[in-house]
């Protein structure tokens, strides 16, 4: 298992920075989707419809868990994961990716490339399940934030395992939690009541356990 710092697996050079392929990977799927929607939304080609039917056919949609009619046979199993690579427009593709970029490259350092997309994928699905137990509305859910909250959980989980070892005050673990929680209260509000957070607690919880499996060992934590 690679240690912090050490590189592992593929990475393309971009300007003098190393970027996982992984990483690169996750992030070029969700660009190259969300430019051709929104090519379509500008009638570019095809139609402006494209979004429509981009998120019908895999956004997160409640309903199928219940007695919805599926567009295709497997949509109540692929939708679980579909979700996490649209998005709601250029704004929404671009705050998700500079934070994937962020959170994902600090996974990477510390487990690699391949238990990272593990991980991502993971907490896509945790995110799906938070929405689907919690969520009481006929709306369809879009973006990566599950998967991202997911990466920050992970990244919290290690955190407070390192710091508990080691005897590290836990405060800074209590601080970000409670970040997160006011994050998500205010964003709630500005959004109308629109923000998915059951998603979020959803891929966070995912997250943390998800970490606590895939590397459960310690290592010494700054104070």
């Amino acid at each position: 298992m690679p240690e912090k710092g050490q590189s592992s697996g593929l990475s393309l050079r971009v300007r003098g920075d190393d970027i996982p392929a992984a990483l690169l990977f996750l992030i070029l799927i969700c660009v190259v989707i969300e430019g051709v929607l929104t090519a379509g939304d500008f009638n570019v080609f095809g139609t402006a419809r494209l979004r429509h039917l981009a998120y019908e056919m895999g956004g997160f949609w409640p309903g199928l868990l219940q007695d919805w009619k599926s567009n295709y046979p497997s949509q109540p199993v692929l939708m679980f994961f579909t979700y996490g690579f649209l998005h709601g427009g250029l704004l929404h593709l671009a705050v998700n990716m500079f934070t994937l970029y962020s959170l994902g490259r600090a996974v990477i350092d510390r487990v690699g490339q391949l238990r990272f997309l593990v991980l991502y994928l993971g907490t896509v699905l945790g995110g799906a399940w938070g929405f689907g137990m919690l969520a009481d509305t006929l709306q369809p859910m879009v973006g990566a934030s599950g998967a991202l909250f997911g990466l920050a959980g992970a990244l919290i989980s290690w955190n407070y395992v390192d710091r508990f070892i080691f005897h590290r005050r836990l405060w800074p673990i209590v601080r970000v939690v409670i970040y997160l929680i006011l994050l998500n209260i205010v964003l709630w509000y500005v959004m109308g009541g629109q923000l998915a957070w059951q998603t979020h607690l959803g891929g966070f919880v995912a997250g943390w356990v998800l970490a606590m499996i895939i590397d459960p060992r310690g290592r010494k934590a700054d104070a």
